[in-house]
């Protein structure tokens, strides 16, 4: 039997005369301290989108405006007068909801109910076509729940425990024709957690300033409850040829033999007006039937407002490419429209955020079922313009003037901000780094002033490309041919994304033709290669670097370091300044050189991968070749292990720094040769050379050409300095490391084991040990007689201590 005060009761008892009601997708009533929902039948079952954004947070605890939940939910009658609140667990569907099998999967694939609400009463929907349920919220959105809360990986990562109910409130909801907004008031207990402060005096690590001042944490949500639509958008299959985001989930089919991934790309809908289908169709431009629309955050500074704008814009050549005008636009945000709010999912905004991060993000909030990108909240922290500030100088100053002070013209500023803002609308757009890039830009190009103006340093904007730090002065290329641009491969990508395929059937026959797409676009113009994230062995995909060979572009590139470090103290001075502006850009520079050295680095052991299908010639994996491997070995010994003098210029540093310093500099040096001769990359030369044989650089071409480099005073026996010798013993460790491995460490759990060996190598029972040894065995021979031949006392003393650690080291029992 049903307790009585379970039972609903007539509707106007419940929401009476004193009700303050508003329609929406949930009609949403205040009844004096109470607020009910009315759920109309006609969107039970119906797919519905929960975004929690901060409104407001705590000092050191994100910024208003960022992400802090997605849940996908939907509301289901359960028994005995409840309202189930289900949260969405996408994971397996039917490829076919007619199946057979579609049962199978439905009963594999029971979502969790997340609450049950009593119902209050039942009604009519307003033009009375169908039912309603009411339901109180009030206590619901009070606590801590967790399809509207913060998720409890955040709430660990700040110690925020049991939410304190007299402290916490619903401060508003509102209601639109698709969304329903509820932003409350959240306070949570903790107790500061014992740790070393942080840098500027902010609270102890892993808690917030106010658990510190007063034992709780208050924070402002808003929870956005989105309708997802009723028909899902026909999806376009990934590839990984071109770089997009995605989901993916399992499918199941009747006529399958096997289990199949469907992963499909994040896309906005962009479809014709029904009035220009036709013109759609052969291929004019039109305009779309919902344009995409980002708005600037007030808190924006007025004057960077413009920029952020064209940012925006300067993707509508993109769209016109795949066949819509005015597809995309950046708009000032109505300040004085009451109706609108900046966390309402149905806005785009870009949100200021006052901080000294120096970044900027662009995610995507896409529809689980088909990849459709709902909306979008820009991430843009103050401090960004810090970040660009010192790459244009690093990077251009030795052939831009404008670039030689600490404070930009708001000229140049706001170019460096437009670009940032192209790169990360881009992210918002479903599209990922590109950062092999640059690579299809030969070297010499990025000094061809014509060239280099007309088409770009890189072909793509989400390339990390950054400056073109290869232009040299007498080449007098203008900040055209030195900022990045929305480039070929971006407006290609716009095209395989969102242009139409009309009279095709289903997300299959696309596929198809898409395939073909990029069979025929690429074989047209190879800068539309998607290079890949970075995150693989291959050297053509880097970040902040530039064009097909980094050794050349290295070259370069120290070049125009070589005629900024001595201008630096003149270019970063200001008045009052104690020198922390040479010290912070004397940094900012040895970090520049830093990034050649490992740009140059991945070429060794590098493995090039190239996704293909099967209609395209080529392999997908290829070492990278011999001779480049060679040259960037030449280049490192070179460039970086014979001392670089010119970084450790004594007039520059003492104006800012105790002698320790150089450690900076010795630091690369170090950790450029423990990476050189890492387990993991002498696995890869070591596999590599069993498959291509002889025309693979192997292990042993690498250590006998890092020995000529690191040890070429060892011949002449000519005197060896304070640097050389602290590298020449870091080298001899590397070595005996490799003679007496240890087991690689285990990988995370759900990892597969093979990434064990592809990134750390388990070497224990390969060659490398072996050629390791033999290695130290010519070392002792070498400096056994170079000891003799030595005069410099210091370099002497190094090579006794040294070969007494390799005789330790070869025969241990000794």
């Amino acid at each position: 039997m049903i307790p009585a005060q379970t039972q609903p009761k007539p509707y106007k008892e419940v929401i009476t005369d004193k009700a303050i009601s508003h329609t929406g997708l949930f009609t949403v009533h205040r009844v004096e301290e109470k607020w009910y929902f009315e759920i109309p039948d006609s969107i039970l079952g119906r797919d519905i989108l929960v975004s929690t954004r901060y409104s407001k947070t705590a000092a050191g605890g994100n910024y208003g405006g960022e992400q802090v939940n997605l849940q996908t939910i939907r509301w289901d009658k359960g028994p005995a007068h409840t309202l189930f609140m289900r949260i969405l667990t996408i994971v397996n569907v039917a490829a076919d909801s007619s199946q057979p099998i579609a049962q199978a999967v439905t009963n594999s694939n029971m979502n969790p109910i997340a609450a049950a609400f009593d119902v209050k009463a039942y009604g009519k929907s307003a033009d009375s076509t169908s039912g309603t349920t009411v339901i109180e919220v009030t206590d619901f959105f009070k606590g801590d729940n967790q399809p509207v809360s913060l998720t409890p990986a955040i709430k660990r990562r700040f110690n925020l425990a049991a939410i304190d109910a007299p402290r916490s409130y619903i401060e508003s909801i509102h209601t639109f024709p698709i969304n329903t907004e509820v932003r409350t008031v959240k306070t949570y207990t903790s107790a500061p957690t014992p740790a070393t402060p942080v840098m500027g005096g902010r609270a102890p690590a892993g808690s917030l300033a106010a658990a510190d001042a007063a034992g709780v944490v208050t924070v402002e949500l808003n929870n956005s409850f989105y309708l997802l639509p009723k028909i899902p958008m026909r999806r376009r299959l990934f590839d990984p040829r071109v770089g997009y985001f995605a989901s993916q989930y399992t499918t199941y089919g009747d006529d399958q033999q096997r289990v199949e991934e469907t992963e499909f790309i994040h896309h906005w809908r962009l479809e014709p007006k029904d009035e220009d289908i036709e013109k759609w169709k052969r291929g004019e431009l039109v305009e779309p039937r919902k344009q995409i629309v980002y708005y600037i955050d007030p808190a924006t500074p007025k004057k960077w407002r413009p920029y952020l704008i064209a940012g925006i814009n300067d993707w509508q050549a993109a769209f016109e490419k795949a066949g819509f005008k005015n597809a995309i636009v950046g708009k000032e945000w109505p300040e004085h429209d009451s109706t609108m709010s900046l966390e309402d999912a149905r806005f785009s905004v870009i949100r200021y955020f006052a901080s000294d991060i120096e970044n900027a993000y662009g995610p995507n909030v896409a529809d689980p079922r088909s990849g459709e990108i709902l909306e979008s909240h820009i991430g843009w922290y103050h401090n960004v313009m810090k970040l660009v500030h010192d790459w244009y100088m690093i990077q251009t100053a030795a052939v831009d003037p404008r670039a030689r002070k600490m404070k930009y013209d708001d000229a140049l500023m706001g170019d460096l901000i437009r670009f940032v803002s192209s790169h990360e609308v881009g992210h918002t757009l479903g599209l990922r780094h590109n950062m092999g890039s640059s690579s299809k830009t030969p070297v010499e190009k990025l000094r061809d002033k014509t060239w280099v103006e007309a088409n770009g340093h890189t072909a793509s904007i989400m390339d990390y490309a950054r400056f073109n730090y290869v232009a040299q002065p007498e080449d007098n290329i203008t900040p055209k041919g030195l900022y990045p641009r929305i480039g070929d491969y971006d407006k290609w990508a716009i095209v395989w994304g969102y242009k139409g395929i009309p009279d095709t059937r289903n997300e299959e026959e696309d596929k198809k033709i898409l395939n073909q797409w990029i069979i025929d676009s690429l074989k047209s113009n190879p800068r539309l290669w998607f290079g890949g994230e970075g995150q693989n062995f291959d050297p053509r995909a880097q970040t902040e670097d530039l064009s097909d060979n980094a050794m050349k572009a290295g070259e370069y590139g120290i070049k125009n370091l070589k005629r900024i470090l001595p201008n630096l103290p003149e270019w970063s001075k200001e008045e009052a300044d104690r020198y922390d502006n040479l010290s912070e850009m004397y940094q900012q520079l040895v970090g520049q050189y830093n990034r050649y050295m490992g740009h140059v680095l991945k070429n060794i052991g590098g493995v090039q991968e190239t996704f293909k299908s099967v209609e395209q010639p080529g392999d997908v994996y290829e070492a990278t070749p011999k001779a480049m491997q060679k040259e960037a070995i030449d280049f490192l010994n070179k460039n970086l292990y014979a001392t670089p003098t010119w970084l450790l210029n004594k007039d520059i540093l003492n104006k800012f720094s105790n002698p320790g310093l150089e450690e900076a500099v010795t630091m690369v040096q170090a950790n450029n040769l423990k990476s050189l001769l890492s387990a993991g990359r002498l696995f890869r030369l070591y596999v590599c050379t069993g498959r291509y044989g002889s025309s693979a650089y192997s292990v042993d071409d690498l250590l006998a050409d890092a020995k000529k480099g690191v040890w070429s005073e060892l011949g002449p026996a000519a005197p060896i300095d304070i640097y050389r010798r602290k590298l020449q013993k870091e080298y001899v460790a590397d070595l005996i490391a490799l003679i007496t491995p240890e087991p690689p460490a285990a990988l995370p759990p759900g990892l597969p084991p093979g990434l064990l060996i592809i990134f750390t190598g388990d070497i224990r029972n390969t060659d490398i040990p072996s050629a390791a040894r033999a290695q130290l065995v010519e070392l002792r021979t070498e400096i056994t007689g170079a000891i003799a031949r030595e005069g410099d006392k210091a370099s002497r003393n190094h090579l006794q201590d040294v070969l007494e650690r390799i005789k330790q080291a070869l025969n241990p029992k000794q």
